[in-house]
């Protein structure tokens, strides 16, 4: 399967992906699945079940979520296989919430100049499941090379994801893994049997997705 992990929709308020335009273009660029992981909202998720069973593309029910140190922020983390929104707060806190739900915890874009994790990844690394090294959305490969180092080094998932704000953007890259369902797909990145793959997006698109937003 390929499942681009890290997409955003109008619900995100910085992004003009409506949710059929996300899946046609799934399907359009060979995906077989997509996450949607809106920032600190799931109110996509609906609309996205219905437009993936329309066009026979999984979802991953996931969010983009805001997490503080003692009151300041200092990053975002990916919550995947969701059941229910999970609040912006302490970053212990999400992390609590994502594993209660089942879900799995990622870390996105790390090395990010103005999205990267604002504390060291040391003392939440042994509650994650799987770190993001593949982002479509930064600005320099080094910065996805250093995210692949550091997954290696604590023996976390390596996954993908296009962060598409724009539909142009779906699927820039992707998580690939040898299952044939989702429910396989979850259960490989646990066993940490997945692979990033991708290439950058134009930021020309990402300004463009910020002024229409």
């Amino acid at each position: 399967m390929k499942v681009d992990m890290h997409i955003h929709t109008v619900y995100s308020g910085d992004s003009i992906c409506k949710p059929l335009g996300i899946m046609r273009a799934a399907k359009r660029r060979g995906l077989d699945g997509i996450a949607v992981t809106d920032h600190n909202t799931t109110k996509a998720w609906k609309e996205m079940l219905r437009e993936g069973r329309k066009e026979k593309i999984a979802v991953v029910l996931g969010e983009e979520i805001e997490v503080l140190r003692n009151g300041k922020v200092v990053g975002e983390v990916l919550g995947y296989f969701l059941k229910k929104e999970i609040e912006i707060g302490e970053i212990d806190d999400v992390l609590d919430a994502i594993a209660c739900q089942g879900g799995l915890a990622a870390l996105p874009h790390p090395f990010c100049f103005w999205r990267g994790l604002g504390i060291n990844v040391e003392e939440i690394v042994d509650r994650l499941q799987a770190v993001e090294v593949f982002n479509s959305g930064v600005y320099l490969n080094s910065q996805n090379r250093r995210a692949l180092e550091l997954a290696r080094k604590h023996g976390l998932a390596e996954i993908g994801g296009s962060d598409a704000h724009t539909e142009a953007e779906v699927g820039n890259a992707y998580t690939y893994a040898e299952a044939d369902g989702i429910k396989k797909f979850r259960d490989l990145i646990l066993r940490r049997k997945t692979r990033a793959e991708g290439k950058l997006s134009s930021h020309v698109l990402r300004v463009i997705s910020k002024i229409l937003g």
